[in-house]
């Protein structure tokens, strides 16, 4: 396969896939700030989202205060932002039109109509309107897109670079939303970390509104119904923890990604990437033999930052050995 076509293809399921993680912090965002908490509180929730990705000082270098609506401006219709879901979509889409030849039609037809309805719906008020509509719409779209590549595409290697892009982004954005949510709660004073060697999965909440932020965090990552048939019991941070990073069967979780990644590079492996499969391998067992309380003794921002510098540099070689070097 060219290089640039891969290229193309790893981007296009990136750039969907960041499209639907925006959705789904901005959709938390809305829904944790409609529990009884102080101006100064919701409004860290929000700017929690710029450090989520990376995007305070290009928010700031705007010109834009610190509003509700002007970060969701921001973070869904800021062409200028090339994180936005507008970006995202748009870029999603030229990157399929490029490789239209290499798609199913029913692929190509699914990208071009996520942009054009896009547009409508942005035109329509409806973000204004039912914020968490839009934002399922959003999702929908990105889960349509993976099920009709799924269900149409020949197990190839481009459909193995679009499924790389797809889980390499996927870790990055999971960490990232951990990462900013409960280090937010410890800063904050209002998290506390399991005994060592206590045998106990960290503190249980207290209240109502301890319950409904840590539900919230689960439903940005589809794993509130997971949670409960996993745990049964009551919603503890570290057990969030443990399933958003260590649990295979857990779709979105960083060992389930890391996996994806390490399988499809062996489907793609070439001469130079031996070192890449090398790194993820190394990875994945990590993950897979971890234990949460190790990590959380070690501190899970720290565990996380690691893990964060670790995807990225995956994610350089995959470029270096694969694709045309492009802009993230």
């Amino acid at each position: 396969m060219l290089s640039r076509t891969a290229d193309h293809l790893f981007w296009m399921a990136r750039y969907i896939e960041r499209a639907e993680n925006t959705a789904r912090m901005l959709d938390v965002n809305v829904q944790t700030s409609l529990l009884p908490q102080s101006e100064a509180r919701s409004a860290e929730g929000w700017q929690a989202m710029l450090g989520i990705s990376e995007l305070r000082e290009k928010f700031v270098a705007g010109g834009h205060s610190f509003s509700p609506r002007e970060l969701m401006d921001f973070m869904v219709r800021d062409a200028k932002n090339e994180s936005s879901i507008l970006s995202c979509l748009r870029a999603a889409r030229e990157n399929a039109r490029a490789v239209r030849g290499t798609l199913t039609t029913e692929a190509w037809e699914t990208y071009n109509t996520t942009w054009l309805e896009l547009n409508q719906l942005l035109r329509g008020k409806t973000l204004e309107r039912d914020p968490s509509a839009f934002f399922e719409w959003v999702k929908f779209r990105s889960h349509l897109s993976r099920g009709v590549m799924i269900g149409t595409m020949l197990k190839d290697e481009s459909f193995y670079f679009a499924r790389l892009g797809t889980f390499l982004e996927r870790a990055d954005n999971t960490a990232r939303i951990l990462d900013v949510k409960y280090h937010g709660l410890a800063e904050a004073g209002q998290l506390v970390e399991p005994l060592p060697d206590s045998g106990r999965h960290g503190t249980e909440p207290t209240n109502y509104r301890d319950f409904y932020y840590w539900a919230a965090v689960l439903r940005s990552v589809s794993a509130f119904e997971i949670y409960r048939k996993v745990y049964r019991d009551v919603i503890t941070p570290s057990r969030v923890a443990e399933l958003m990073i260590l649990r295979g069967d857990m779709p979105r979780s960083l060992l389930a990604c890391v996996d994806e990644v390490r399988s499809n590079l062996a489907k793609v492996t070439n001469d130079h990437s031996q070192e890449t499969e090398r790194r993820a391998g190394m990875l994945k067992a990590e993950l897979e033999y971890g234990r949460i309380d190790d990590i959380l003794q070690m501190g899970l921002h720290a565990y996380l930052t690691n893990f964060l510098e670790r995807v990225n540099d995956l994610g350089r070689r995959v470029s270096a050995d694969f694709l045309v070097l492009h802009q993230a």
